[in-house]
């Protein structure tokens, strides 16, 4: 009795470890993909802005799963693309954009959330007066960190605000087992430096 249900749940064990296995390596496959398709809409942005031609007109809604900017946390060794939407196979390819959240750089409060067992595992390492970057469309923004707080996972953390706002989400506690009780809120505020990716090819 004991050795089939032995055998039985040493098959369940396995099954979950090939699922998972199967979900982080799509994962990664997307975000591979996603990082090359960034690269060459970054390209063509270049050679758009070298034209004097107007870059980004495209009114048409963003598809969910597309690449929308990037994101990069020199201290942290942070660098990713971030996708648009928050929905479970995005967040598993990369950051998600929360749509109907303004864009990063522009005006209004951008939110962009992570998984903190994949892309921002290293979240919680951040402090506030770490500077980062994003770069959307042909411009590149540059951010210091205001505020740093965990609230409940229930709690209200998102607010709308006027000016550039930039902000972070993930579970937390990050080694956490299970689903994690509370949320990482991390808040950045633009810095005067901006640049687009014609002063920055070389970078």
């Amino acid at each position: 009795m004991l050795r089939p249900l032995g055998y039985a749940l040493f098959c369940i064990g396995g099954a979950t470890l090939a699922f998972t296995g199967g979900k982080y390596a799509l994962g990664a496959i997307r975000q591979e993909e996603a990082r090359q398709a960034w690269d060459e809409s970054r390209a063509r942005a270049i050679v758009s802005l070298a034209r004097r031609s107007v870059v980004y007109a495209n009114t048409e809604p963003i598809v969910t799963g597309a690449p929308i900017a990037r994101l990069v946390i020199p201290r942290l060794a942070i660098d990713e693309i971030v996708l648009e939407g928050v929905d479970d196979d995005v967040l598993n390819a990369g950051p998600g954009h929360l749509i109907g959240s303004a864009f990063p750089g522009e005006r209004g409060n951008a939110v962009i959330s992570g998984h903190r067992d994949r892309h921002f595992t290293r979240l919680g390492e951040i402090s506030v007066g770490d500077t980062l970057f994003t770069e959307s469309g042909v411009h590149r923004a540059y951010w210091v960190v205001v505020s740093k707080r965990v609230i409940d996972a229930d709690a209200p953390a998102l607010f709308r605000t006027r000016d550039a706002t930039l902000t972070l989400t993930t579970c937390w506690p990050i080694r956490y087992v299970g689903s994690a009780p509370e949320r990482l809120i991390v808040t950045a505020r633009p810095l005067a430096k901006t640049g687009s990716f014609a002063s920055a090819a070389s970078n």
